[in-house]
């Protein structure tokens, strides 16, 4: 089970992006994440007619490392660490490490 998955709200700790916050779009087997809004870089496309691209200056999402991002809890509004906590029924869920919130309730 990883400690963050696709879709979950993070903050950036470091970088020139520090403080702000995004959504993983993707997590990569490198260690990497890509997420929404944050890391974004320009980057010269060449024009492929046959697969319908235009050329241009395009904006993109470029991978962080999963060390750099931080689950964001709501309730402190602040990046926090994240643990795992088994219930009495087997299910193993992530929680917050400063509060034991889960995250996924």
């Amino acid at each position: 089970m990883k400690k963050i998955r696709k879709g979950d709200q993070v903050i950036l700790n470091t970088g020139k992006d520090k403080g702000k916050q995004g959504t993983v779009i993707s997590i990569l087997e490198s260690g990497h994440v890509i997420v929404e809004g944050l890391n974004v870089v320009k980057k010269h496309a060449k024009a492929n007619p046959m697969k319908g691209i235009a050329g241009g200056i395009i904006a993109k999402e470029m991978p962080l490392d999963i060390s750099n991002v931080a689950l964001f809890n709501s309730a402190t509004q602040k990046g926090d660490r994240v643990g795992f906590k088994t219930l009495d029924d087997g299910r193993k869920i992530r929680v917050f490490k400063s509060n034991g919130e889960a995250v996924d309730a």
